[in-house]
C-alpha cells in the first residue's frame, strides 16, 4: 500500500510540472486565431535599423503578414506579401507560451516546421517577450545587440 500511495504521489508530481500554468494556457486561448503584424519598430537606441528577423526576411517584408496560430495542435504559420524585395509565401510553425519565472514575463517561442509539421530547424527557434497581449491587440518584443549596444524590436500585431 504505501509503495502504491508513493507511486502516485511521485506520478501527480510528474503530471504537474508538465502541466501548462493556468497564465500561460489563457494567453494561448489569447493568441489563438489570425492576427495581423502592422508594425515593427526599434527601441533603446537611436537611428535607422534595416534587420533580417526570424533568419528569414527584412524587418519591412514583416510588416503586414498574417500570422495564424492554433491552439489545439500549438501549429500556425505566417504568410508573407511577394514583393521585389521580399520573398513572399508561408512560413509554418510550431508555438507555445512559456512562463519566464525569474522575471514574471511570458514569451511567445516557436520553431520552423514543414507542411507535415516536422521540425526543420534543427530544433532552434525564437522566443518574444508578450508585452501586452488582448483579445484585439497583441505587442511582442525580442532584445538584441547592435555593434554592442541593446536594441529592442517591438512587434505590433492586431486581431483580424
Amino acid at each position: 500500500m504505501k509503495k502504491l500511495i508513493l507511486f502516485l504521489g511521485v506520478f501527480a508530481m510528474m503530471l504537474s510540472s508538465c502541466s501548462v500554468s493556468k497564465d500561460a494556457r489563457s494567453k494561448r486561448n489569447l493568441l489563438s486565431g489570425t492576427w495581423s503584424l502592422n508594425n515593427v519598430s526599434f527601441e533603446n537606441n537611436t537611428g535607422n535599423f534595416k534587420a533580417v528577423l526570424f533568419n528569414d526576411v527584412e524587418d519591412i517584408c514583416l510588416e503586414g503578414s498574417e500570422w495564424f496560430f492554433r491552439d489545439n495542435n500549438s501549429t500556425g504559420r505566417y504568410t508573407i506579401s511577394p514583393s521585389t524585395l521580399c520573398n513572399g509565401g508561408d512560413r509554418y510553425i510550431r508555438w507555445s507560451v512559456v512562463e519566464r519565472a525569474e522575471n514574471y514575463t511570458s514569451q511567445l517561442q516557436f520553431k520552423f516546421i514543414d507542411e507535415k509539421n516536422k521540425d526543420i530547424s534543427g530544433g532552434l527557434g525564437y522566443r518574444l517577450n508578450i508585452e501586452s497581449l488582448t483579445e484585439q491587440e497583441m505587442i511582442l518584443k525580442s532584445n538584441v545587440n547592435v555593434d554592442g549596444q541593446p536594441v529592442t524590436v517591438v512587434y505590433e500585431f492586431t486581431k483580424k
